[in-house]
């Protein structure tokens, strides 16, 4: 059989009052007695459009059908929505900076808790986190890092592309804290350009930059890759393949 891509629908009691859209990727290498790999992606429809510079679940596809990766099931999920919305100034920046631009465990345990258990049962996925990744682009970045930062046991890589280390909801002491703290078995590939945002919350190429400098001084396993592209995932899309080789290609096992 061909990969499947299904969407589905799910509503939160840990974000309550919220509904979102998911889609589960699983190819057709798929071996039931072997564990598979897992990505999460924040943000998933950007990742999927095949009208996007991404279009990720095809080039995985195609990395598992070459034998480069392992059969890896992925997840792409998008931020809730409010099915009843609360006053405006509940979440001023809306559903999706709460979600992922906060950086305490509670997206973590959204995922953990409530939404992977349903996305992935009767999938046979691995429980080592050097097999599991999270992604995510903006917001998504710093979220992605988030999961893995407080969920180290079970997310061991993260790919942030434009992540948004600035400080909208504590984001921009990440750098300090990865300074200050001992080090975690996180890896990852970040990804910044020297026209990305520069707003009143902070400089998106500063972030990048000083995130990057903070993972080499407490020698954590990381890329970084800067060009020259803005708040997009254009440069993102063309350094996928090098990014998901670097995580998981068999040559690093």
């Amino acid at each position: 059989m061909a990969y499947q891509l299904t969407k589905h629908s799910f509503d939160s009691a840990i974000y309550q009052g919220t509904t979102r859209d998911y889609w589960l990727y699983i190819p057709e290498q798929l071996v039931k007695d072997t564990p598979a790999n897992l990505m999460v992606f924040q943000d998933g429809y950007y990742y999927i459009d095949e009208a996007k510079p991404m279009k990720a679940h095809l080039l995985i596809d195609s990395l598992i059908a070459a034998n480069k990766i392992p059969a890896t099931v992925c997840v792409f999920i998008n931020p809730g929505i409010v099915k009843k919305p609360t006053k405006p100034e509940h979440h001023p920046d809306g559903q999706r900076s709460f979600e992922y631009d906060t950086i305490s465990d509670q997206y973590g345990r959204f995922l953990i808790n409530e939404l992977l258990p349903e996305a992935l049962a009767g999938l046979n996925i691995s429980q080592d986190p050097k097999s599991r990744a999270m992604v995510g682009f903006s917001s998504g970045g710093i979220c992605a890092w988030t999961v893995a930062w407080n969920r180290s046991d079970l997310f061991g890589n993260v790919i942030s592309h434009c992540g948004s280390f600035v400080d909208i909801r504590g984001g921009g002491q990440y750098p300090s804290l990865i300074r200050t703290e001992d080090p975690k078995a996180i890896r990852i590939f970040l990804q910044s350009g020297e026209n990305d945002l520069d707003t009143k919350y902070g400089s998106w190429p500063l972030g990048n930059k000083l995130m990057a400098a903070a993972l080499k001084f407490t020698n954590y396993d990381y890329q970084f890759e800067f060009g020259s592209e803005g708040h997009n995932l254009i440069h993102g899309g063309q350094l996928l393949e090098s990014s998901l080789l670097w995580l998981f290609g068999h040559k690093n096992k």
